[in-house]
């Protein structure tokens, strides 16, 4: 099992740190200089440099280096969460959104495990907004994810 993101501030380095928290392999694709919206993301997070700049050439490699992209926000998708989900529709990737205004921490991950099962997903994208848009999603990200139950994925 391995979860990579974009490294982005908010929903990326929440998947990173819950990755790290339990781990569970981590990594992906972001900007040329490590770009996030605080500066370059720090070292201590294993993930790749592209040539690029471009927040939209990140996202994409992310989609396509992953067997499936969870998506979560508080409301619906915006900015780059929607290219996300766009991408993954492109791309035909699976794709999992959850609205975090309507379902709660428990329920979210009993539906991720299911997915993750049901779609065989070994590396996992997780996306949503940076904190500056929405400052809530970064303690959201990382409780749902710790609340998977990683080891019975991971055994099946």
């Amino acid at each position: 099992m391995k979860i990579i993101s974009g490294g982005q501030t908010g929903a990326d380095q929440a998947a990173l740190d819950a990755a790290i928290s339990l781990h569970i392999s981590h990594g992906g694709w972001l900007p040329r200089g490590r770009k996030t919206e605080d500066g370059p993301l720090p070292q201590q997070y294993a993930l790749q440099e592209l040539r690029s700049s471009n927040y939209r050439d990140r996202t994409e490699k992310n989609v396509l280096a992953s067997d499936g992209t969870l998506i979560l926000s508080f409301g619906s998708l915006t900015g780059g969460s929607a290219l996300t989900e766009a991408l993954t529709i492109r791309h035909n990737r699976p794709c999992l959104f959850l609205n975090l205004d309507v379902i709660d921490k428990v329920k979210a991950a009993m539906l991720i495990k299911k997915w993750l099962l049901e779609y065989r997903i070994e590396i996992l994208n997780v996306a949503g907004p940076r904190a500056s848009g929405e400052p809530r999603i970064y303690q959201a990200v990382f409780d749902i994810l710790i609340a998977v139950p990683w080891e019975e994925v991971q055994n099946s």
